[in-house]
């Protein structure tokens, strides 16, 4: 079993499919279709069962295909640690990060990793939480930013500052700037924010029921919006309020967009991880970001 079988297995199992393993990889379907066969001859059994819709993986390729993950983000690591040898500051270094932290901290604290490495390629993308961790742990990401801590033995967390969460309404709304003593005195106000969470979903998005049921409120009206700017946007027109990161907001409310109404009874907050590959190579770059995101 060598390593270029089993990135293809991981290829195949990623993409769901021969021929976009092999548009993934380059390389042309028989050609992904003969290496899962010998990698299938090697370990005398089967990684995934042939469907009339595809492929999906078999219980060998289940068990497969964490370790396979895990073989191929440990050669990363080793490439890694040979670039940075031959580069000095180290080689690129990509963040994964959940969509909604994606603000003003670490845009600044982006801002000053490219002062202080301007010839070190920085990479973003935005996934769920799960996606984060996902991405960090098959080592496609360097380090992620999540909510809440992933108990997986495979990463390691470091405390991030929590992100507070704020009620906000249209400049115009009759209690904007103002105070109100609890959340059930908005009870009756319609109510914009994430669907609940299913599945993979944030876990947070369900914090805005979940604080009315800590009330005694079972029931207000609510629509779903999986989009934060629409959700925004949707409240600066009058829409309705929504219980929004402090941080995602200071934008609009410096512009006099949007307003905050104050709560006395709630004080929220989300916590935040940094996550990195636990025993993964980290380059002295990246050890500088992360000291910077967590420090």
């Amino acid at each position: 079993m060598d390593t270029e079988a089993l990135r293809t297995f991981v290829a195949v199992a990623r993409t769901g499919g021969f021929s976009g393993a092999g548009q993934r990889l380059g390389r042309s379907q028989p050609a992904i279709s003969r290496r899962i066969a010998l990698l299938e001859e090697a370990l005398q059994m089967p990684v995934f069962e042939r469907l009339p819709s595809g492929v999906v993986l078999s219980q060998a390729g289940v068990a497969l295909l964490p370790h396979a993950e895990r073989v191929l983000a440990a050669l990363e690591d080793a490439l890694a640690a040979m670039r940075d040898l031959r580069a000095g500051d180290g080689g690129p270094v990509s963040i994964a990060v959940v969509g909604t932290l994606a603000g003003a901290e670490l845009t600044q604290a982006l801002k000053r990793f490219a002062h202080n490495f301007p010839t070190v390629a920085l990479t973003l993308r935005t996934a769920t939480s799960a996606q984060v961790s996902d991405l960090v742990r098959r080592g496609e990401a360097t380090l992620g930013l999540r909510y809440f801590e992933d108990p997986s033995p495979d990463l390691e967390h470091r405390a991030c500052k929590p992100e507070d969460l704020v009620v906000i309404c249209a400049p115009e709304h009759r209690l904007a700037r103002r105070a109100v003593a609890s959340l059930a005195d908005l009870k009756a106000e319609p109510w914009l924010g994430f669907p609940p969470p299913v599945g993979r979903g944030e876990r947070w998005s369900g914090m805005l029921l979940a604080q009315f049921l800590a009330r005694g409120v079972a029931e207000i009206a609510f629509t779903a919006v999986d989009s934060l700017t629409a959700q925004k946007r949707l409240v600066e027109a009058g829409f309705g309020l929504a219980l929004t990161p402090v941080s995602a907001v200071a934008e609009e409310r410096a512009a006099g967009a949007l307003a905050v109404i104050a709560v006395e009874d709630l004080a929220v907050s989300n916590p935040v991880s940094l996550i990195t590959r636990r025993g993964g190579y980290v380059s002295p770059a990246a050890r500088a970001l992360i000291a910077d995101l967590a420090p």
